[in-house]
């Protein structure tokens, strides 16, 4: 395959639908499988155990846990139980969550860049077998280390890739993470200010904007029927507009639109007000934030956000057709 891609999974199908789907992509010659972990649903440990247990080649990562519900010492050994299964194939995306969900489960999330600093210092420290002692004001270990008796006792080698949004974190994620994980439901001209940021972070650590890996998410709705290949993208960028709107704005939707979709819907909102609100959602939209459309057009957009900075497009399959998907981009996307 030309050009490395990669496939997202969240909840939409059955988990052991979801395997076949891995294994068909991994023959297909896709390079790794993100399985997310944001709403309270499906984690993702489970199925990247799943994963990693009926794959063979495929790269697997978290897109992504959070830093708040487990603690660095856990994140660290739940990362070297997954390389145990798939040695050198794991990768761990990790981000900051969202409100209200945090706020709603009792997480107050607060000085989010420094807590995800400690947090990813601790889980790098420990899988690199280190003993490690360190006192910061969210994460306190005292003489730890990964405690194998049996098994590989070696440094483990799994990234880090950090979600990041805002221009902060991004800056943060240049500096200490191996790789950044991109958003999706941005469009491709947010990924020059992402990269801009991203730079100067890694120079701070004496590294260039080449030495950080970028993974982007990208929706992807693919149908040889157009309409309703938009159509089956308008729900998920419809309650994206509700819930993201700093994320909407820095791709340049307007706050006009924004408005009127916040008079129609709430959080966690039903299903009727999401029905009302995608009426007010034009295609245009859709196709900003979204690879939606014909094979040839999803491709097309694809190769948009890889000219604006993404080096491995990680698409999230919309629509009943997971394997058309897959099958679009089975020899890269500048086919």
């Amino acid at each position: 395959m030309a050009d490395r891609v990669a496939l997202y999974l969240q909840d939409a199908h059955p988990l052991r639908d979801a395997i076949e789907y891995v294994q068909y992509a991994e023959d297909r010659g896709f390079e790794a499988v993100w399985q997310a972990e944001s709403r309270l649903v499906r984690d993702a440990v489970v199925p990247m155990a799943a994963f990693a247990a009926t794959s063979k080649r495929i790269k697997i990562g978290s897109g992504v846990v959070n830093n708040w519900t487990r603690n660095a010492a856990l994140t660290a050994a739940t990362f070297l139980t997954l390389d145990d299964l798939a040695p050198d194939r794991i990768m761990l995306g990790i981000g900051a969550w969202w409100d209200p969900l945090a706020k709603n489960v009792g997480i107050e999330r607060r000085k989010p860049l420094l807590a995800m600093r400690e947090h990813v210092t601790v889980v790098r420290d420990l899988l690199a077998m280190k003993n490690v002692t360190f006192h910061g004001e969210f994460v306190n270990v005292n003489g730890i280390e990964l405690d194998i008796v049996h098994g590989r006792r070696e440094p483990r080698h799994v990234p880090i890739y950090i979600g990041a949004t805002g221009p902060k974190m991004l800056a943060l994620t240049g500096e200490i993470g191996d790789g950044v994980l991109l958003n999706y439901l941005v469009s491709p001209a947010y990924n020059v200010t992402a990269i801009e940021q991203l730079a100067k972070g890694a120079k701070l650590s004496g590294r260039t904007i080449d030495e950080i890996d970028r993974p982007q998410l990208v929706v992807c709705s693919v149908d040889h029927d157009r309409k309703k290949a938009l159509d089956g993208a308008r729900k998920l960028v419809t309650q994206y507009l509700g819930q993201q709107p700093h994320i909407m704005k820095a791709s340049g939707v307007s706050s006009d639109l924004l408005d009127e979709i916040h008079q129609v819907l709430t959080w966690p909102a039903t299903e009727e007000q999401i029905e009302r609100a995608m009426e007010l959602v034009p295609d245009d939209v859709v196709q900003l934030i979204t690879a939606s459309g014909t094979p040839d057009e999803v491709r097309a957009k694809v190769r948009e956000y890889v000219a604006a900075g993404c080096m491995c497009p990680v698409l999230y399959p919309l629509g009943d057709d997971v394997r058309l998907m897959i099958d679009t981009f089975a020899n890269g996307y500048s086919a």
